[in-house]
């Protein structure tokens, strides 16, 4: 058995299922739940569903076991759209992975010192200094400081014919 087929069988029983269970199921006990991933076995014959719960335990536990009550009807929506010779029999597992991820980065945050983003200004530096770019033009272009309108510059310019 090829690694691609098994691959192509698990991403279609991940839609049929998915789909099954948003449009389809009516069980009041499954909300908020998300497929994440399928795995089947090298043979076709055994597929586990993850998928994410929305909620606290009691949710995700109340989801789960709807999940697995409705295991037959969702084999026979995977029977319909996929052609093997076996249907994978689903088994569901609740998926750790967001909530394990939520938790490390909670951990982190209390654990690492906030840095800085280097080349970000600091909070206090309400002025920062001027790039070099900045500072060469100011260094060649005349400014309006070095000659005020009354000094020796406007005194030395020939008078304008009034319009």
């Amino acid at each position: 058995m090829s690694s691609r087929r098994v691959q192509k069988v698990a991403e279609a029983i991940r839609e049929v299922v998915s789909m099954a269970i948003l449009a389809e199921l009516k069980d009041p006990r499954v909300q908020d739940v998300t497929v994440t991933y399928v795995e089947v076995s090298g043979d076709l014959r055994h597929a586990k569903v993850h998928v994410s719960v929305m909620g606290d335990e009691t949710k995700q536990q109340l989801s789960l076991r709807g999940l697995q009550s409705a295991a037959g009807f969702l084999q026979s929506r995977c029977a319909s759209r996929i052609d093997t010779r076996y249907t994978p029999r689903i088994q569901f597992v609740l998926d750790q992975g967001v909530k394990k991820s939520i938790e490390i980065s909670r951990i982190l945050a209390q654990v690492l010192p906030r840095e800085e983003t280097p080349g970000a200004p600091a909070a206090d530096d309400e002025n920062p200094p001027p790039s070099q770019a900045e500072s060469d033009r100011h260094d060649h272009a005349p400014s309006e400081a070095s000659h005020p309108p009354n000094g020796p510059a406007a005194a030395s310019d020939p008078p304008k014919p009034a319009s």
